[in-house]
């Protein structure tokens, strides 16, 4: 079984943010950037099913600047067998189809069973690179995972809809799956898995003239609102004060 796992490197979310000198996007000589987590839980579940059949090979593709093969080497270390960096300098100008894309291209002869991707990232959150990659291969995508099974070649997969309900779909491969917080426990690589993947192939392709169908003008800080009113009392107090408040803010 052949099987692909898409990941990303994103800044650590606690770090302190400040928008760069264009406008688009933030400053990161100084942020800490670790892998995507929705991606983690990807990796998580490709690593299992490599780990279940015997004769599979697991790749792990990632697109940015050198820095992302420090995300690719803890995919290594987490049981990946081989791993891809597809190099663009500036990964985040790129929008969700020209990732998709790009993949594709890279995937589109491989004869991938399964792609595990995770459901969103964490910077962007457009949660479209895998559906759009599925479209582009001609394959089913299962979006939003929140379980897994496989079984001689059909997937059954649970799926978390809006209001905490679930829901069971089943597909054959090949098939591209987006995996959910959730979807499992994703271990620490060890120290001599670690040292392991050292030893394990990263293959660096050139990413050239990727297509965008959108771009990002410009990116700002969250609009600062006014705290709450908090008004104490019983019913009948509280709905006056409610009347009188309302009437001086806004008139009614």
């Amino acid at each position: 079984m052949n099987i692909l796992v898409c990941i990303k490197q994103v800044a650590d979310m606690e770090a302190k943010f400040k928008i760069r000198g264009d406008g688009k996007w933030f400053e990161d000589a100084d942020i800490a950037f670790k892998m995507n987590e929705y991606d983690e839980y990807a990796v998580e579940e490709a690593v299992r099913l490599r780990e279940k059949i015997a004769d599979s090979n697991l790749i792990v593709l990632s697109i940015g600047a050198e820095r992302v093969k420090e995300a690719i080497k803890k995919a290594l270390a987490m049981g990946c067998d081989k791993g891809v960096h597809l190099v663009y300098e500036n990964e985040e100008m790129l929008d969700s189809y020209a990732k998709a894309y790009a993949i594709y291209e890279y995937a589109k002869d491989k004869k991938f069973d399964l792609i595990f991707t995770g459901m969103q990232s964490q910077d962007k959150g457009s949660a479209q690179v895998g559906v759009i990659l599925g479209e582009l291969l001609g394959i089913p995508s299962v979006t939003t995972i929140v379980g897994f099974e496989y079984n001689n070649g059909e997937i059954t997969v649970k799926r978390e809809l809006e209001g905490g309900k679930k829901a069971i779909v089943s597909v054959k491969t090949p098939a591209v799956l987006t995996c959910q917080l959730g979807l499992n426990e994703p271990r620490y690589p060890t120290l001599p898995n670690i040292m392991k993947a050292k030893k394990k192939e990263i293959e660096t392709l050139p990413l050239s003239n990727p297509q965008n169908l959108s771009e990002i003008e410009k990116v700002y800080y969250p609009e600062k609102k006014g705290g709450a009113v908090i008004l104490e009392g019983d019913v009948k107090d509280l709905a006056q004060k409610v009347a009188a408040y309302l009437k001086e803010k806004v008139g009614i």
